[in-house]
Formats: C-alpha cells, sequence, structure tokens
C-alpha cells in the first residue's frame, strides 16, 4: 500500500475533477480506476507466478512477444515513465513548498522548477551515497503522507458531521460546469491512475517474494481496496470544504483544505504533503535500478547502468541517469500535461501486458499457473484500456502522439543496438572504452548474481516457466527456449 499511495492524490483531484466536470462525476471516476485497477493486479498477479521473473512487465511483454516489445516497454520506462513520474512528483513537492509563501497567487514557474531540480539533485546524491541513508530517508518521510491523508479525511468526517456536504447531495454533485466530453472523461482517468500508480510494483521484485502463490493476491486484496476507500474520502473531504470552482483555482489542494479548517495549525499540511512527496521522490529513484539491472540482465541495456559501486553497493551510473532525464522533463512546470503524457503511455503498456495473459493461454494452456483468475478479468481491463486509449488520443493528440514517437525511437535503436550482432570492431571498441571510462569515473562494478552455480537444481517446472513463450532468434542467453518441433 505505501508503494500506491504517493503524491498523486494530493495533485490528482484537480486534474480528475476539471476533466469529468462534476463533482459526483469525479468521485464516480476515483471508484471506477479502483476497480481497474484491482482487475489489473489480479492480471498481474497470475503473469508473476506463471513468468517468476523480476522485471515486472518488462519481463512479461519480452517473453510472450519477444525482444523488440520488450526493449520498447523498457525503453519508454527508461526516457518517458520513470523521468516523468519523478518530475510530477518533485513539482509537487515545490508546490507544496512554495504556495505558502504566495498565498495571494501561484508560485512562479522558474521557482517551481528549481526548487524541484535541488530536490532531484540532493536525493540522488542521497541514493548514490548510501542505500542505509536512502531507506531511512523513505521510513521517516512516509509518515508525512500518512498524517497529511488521516487530516483530510478526519476533517472530511468532521465537516459532513457539521452538515457541510451541499457538494455530496446528488442534485448538486451531478451539477455540471462544463459540457460532458468523453474525450476529457478519458483524460480523468488517466489522472486518477497516476495517483494510483505503484500497484504493480510487487511483479518487479517476484524473484524476492517470500511465497508469491499467496502474499500476492494477499497484498492485493487488502491493499487496493484500502487505497481506493482512503482516495474517495479524501475527495469527498476536499469538496466539504471547497466549492469545485475553489478546488479548481488552487495548484496545492491539501493546502487550500488547510487553510479553510485547521486556521492557525494550517501549516501543517504542506509540511505533511512536502515531507511525502520528498519521500516519494527517493522511493523512485530508489527502484528504478530494478529496471535497469532487469535489462541489462537481458542484454537490452548497456551493462554499465546495472553497475553498482564496489564499497557503498549503490547503482551510481543508473541514478545519475534517471536524475539527468528527469531534470529534462522540468522544462515544464505542468503537472497535468506530464500527467497525461506518462498515463497513456503506462496504459499501453499495461493492455499489452494483459493481452499476453491471454496470449499465453492459448499458446501454453498446460503451463503451471499457481494463480489462475477469469479470462474475463483480462477482456474487462482490455475494454477499458481501449477505451481509455482512443479517446485521450482524440482529446489530446498532441501530448499522447509524442509519447508514441518517443516509443517508436526505439525500434531503430533496437535494430542497431541488439538485432544488429557483427558489429564493427572498432565501435565494439568504442563501447568498451565508454563502459570502462564509466567504471573508473563511478568507480562501479557488475554484481554477480547469486546463485549462478546452482543453476542446475532448478526443477524443471520452474526452469520451464521462466523460458520467453516467444524464440527470439537473437538472444544470447545459452538457457534460451528451444525452437518448436515442425
Amino acid at each position: 500500500m505505501r508503494n500506491i499511495i504517493g503524491s498523486g492524490i494530493f495533485v490528482s483531484p484537480k486534474g480528475v475533477l476539471e476533466n469529468a466536470g462534476s463533482v459526483g462525476l469525479a468521485l464516480i471516476v476515483w471508484i471506477v480506476t479502483g476497480l481497474i485497477t484491482a482487475v489489473g493486479a489480479l492480471c498481474y498477479a497470475e503473469l508473476g507466478v506463471t513468468i517468476p521473473k523480476s522485471g515486472g512487465d518488462y519481463s512479461y511483454v519480452k517473453d510472450i512477444f519477444g525482444g523488440l516489445a520488450g526493449f520498447l516497454r523498457l525503453w519508454i520506462a527508461v526516457l518517458v515513465i520513470y523521468p516523468t513520474n519523478q518530475a510530477v512528483i518533485a513539482l509537487t513537492f515545490s508546490n507544496y513548498v512554495l504556495q505558502p509563501l504566495f498565498p495571494t497567487c501561484f508560485p512562479p514557474d522558474s521557482g517551481l522548477r528549481l526548487l524541484a531540480a535541488i530536490c532531484l539533485l540532493l536525493l540522488t546524491w542521497v541514493n548514490c551515497s548510501s542505500v542505509r541513508w536512502a531507506t531511512r530517508v523513505q521510513d521517516v518521510f512516509t509518515a508525512g503522507k500518512l498524517l497529511a491523508l488521516a487530516l483530510i479525511i478526519i476533517m472530511g468526517v468532521v465537516q459532513i458531521c457539521k452538515g457541510e456536504y451541499f457538494w455530496l447531495e446528488p442534485k448538486n454533485a451531478f451539477e455540471n460546469f462544463q459540457e460532458p466530453d468523453i474525450g476529457l472523461i478519458a483524460l480523468a482517468f488517466l489522472q486518477g491512475s497516476f495517483a494510483y500508480g505503484g500497484w504493480n510494483f510487487l511483479n518487479y521484485v517476484t524473484e524476492e517474494l517470500v511465497d508469491p502463490y499467496k502474499n500476492l493476491p494477499r497484498a492485493i486484496f487488502i491493499s487496493i481496496p484500502l487505497v481506493t476507500f482512503v482516495y474517495v474520502f479524501a475527495n469527498i473531504a476536499y469538496v466539504t470544504a471547497m466549492s469545485p470552482q475553489e478546488l479548481l483555482a488552487s495548484n496545492a489542494v491539501a493546502v487550500t483544505f488547510g487553510e479553510k479548517l485547521l486556521g492557525v495549525m494550517a501549516w501543517i499540511m504542506p509540511i505533511s504533503v512536502a515531507l511525502s512527496t520528498f519521500g516519494g521522490v527517493n522511493g523512485s529513484l530508489f527502484t528504478s535500478s530494478r529496471l535497469f539491472f532487469a535489462g541489462a540482465r537481458e542484454g537490452h541495456l548497456p551493462s554499465v547502468l546495472a553497475m553498482i559501486h564496489v564499497k557503498r553497493c549503490t547503482p551510481i551510473p543508473a541514478l545519475l541517469f534517471t536524475c539527468i532525464s528527469t531534470l529534462l522533463m522540468l522544462v515544464t512546470s505542468d503537472m497535468y500535461t506530464l500527467i497525461n503524457y506518462v498515463g497513456f503511455i503506462n496504459y499501453l503498456f499495461y493492455g499489452v501486458t494483459v493481452a499476453g495473459q491471454i496470449v499465453l493461454r492459448w499458446k501454453k494452456p498446460n503451463m503451471p499457473r499457481p494463480i489462475k483468475i477469469s479470462l474475463l478479468f483480462p477482456i474487462i481491463y482490455l475494454l477499458f484500456w481501449a477505451f481509455l486509449l482512443v479517446f485521450s488520443l482524440w482529446s489530446e493528440p498532441v501530448v499522447c502522439g509524442i509519447g508514441l514517437a518517443i516509443m517508436l525511437t526505439g525500434v531503430p535503436v533496437y535494430f542497431l543496438g541488439v538485432y544488429w550482432q557483427h558489429k564493427p570492431k572498432c565501435f565494439n571498441d568504442f563501447i568498451e572504452l565508454l563502459t570502462l571510462v564509466s567504471q573508473k569515473l563511478c568507480v562501479v562494478v557488475y554484481p554477480e548474481a547469486e546463485g549462478t552455480s546452482g543453476t542446475k537444481e532448478i526443477n524443471e517446472d520452474v526452469e520451464e516457466q521462466r523460458q520467453p513463450i516467444y524464440q527470439d532468434t537473437l538472444s544470447k542467453d545459452k538457457d534460451s527456449v528451444e525452437q518448436p518441433q515442425p
């Protein structure tokens, strides 16, 4: 649950309400997004124990659809998803720190971007310096979001008990302040889905989970309903203190909420949210290295990005790369455009991954599946996925189109970097020199995989599960799947 609840609930309510057009429809969007997230998580749970590899949807897409599809998932995650997520969280941090200093207007864009950049640079240094420091920062700052959400929900309950629920009455809740538009409703779902981000985090560490057959579904059944409850009641609390117009006029919704209800104690809210978002940036930086390692292990990323410091055991090259790409995202301070941008790309590959579950059932019906759900779940998810992608692209063609264009730039990179096996010696020498220089500058080495000497002892069932369904003829891995018999 800690990986799902983040900065999204402090920034997405404005984006959801703005696109939904009414309080009632906005609340429905939050509930439906929670239900769809639960459906997607169940699909991922089956995939996680059927293909027991860390790396999440990257590993599933690569094994089911082949190297190119897996590489594109990795490419877009490295260039778009992680940097944009971190940029949004850092900008949310900046908004909540600076908004109390500019009570009558919005903070200046340059100030927002500068403070966000300082936050990123500081946390990158912390993560490069010590794993222990990074985990302590995460543990300490997690308390911030729990305090903020607890205050919001408690104050909302108090407001309702006082009779302050004008915007929750059906005749007022569904009063539209703009013309209903199906494209905008799709964008409302994208904004809401950003707040639920992190629901598939456990799939990135499947190999490290204790008893994933029990713990994966248990985590889903406990965390997602609880998160949905918290998000819906937080939004209910917001509208007990603010009208839709006041909520839309604020770039820091929780700050405005605190100013209206907490009086002289209003300072608690921006500090709590700032602590939460600071921890959110740290958590994203801390976990991104797992995907880099999975990609480098498959030969889809330069090995230097999976290397760790010889003494501190921190993934310095991956952290530096992520930091630089995130800083580039700060060319804009428009968080809602960034959320649409990353939400569209995220959902695109969520759908591809869930479609892979159906393909896997068809191609390998007898494959061991410790968790097996009804095919109705992936079908429901894919129908919602198609609606979301089509109407989001129709409503925001430029933003979504840029995401698609960046993804497609991965095609020539894949064919030049992975497909092309017999590269000129000068090219290979240059890559080796670049890797060596990077290793010396960062003092990093490639980590040894634990238990590599004992791979022969893996039982046949697990070994079969680890093999890709799609035969990648370009794979160098000696353990790749055998060619199908004619």
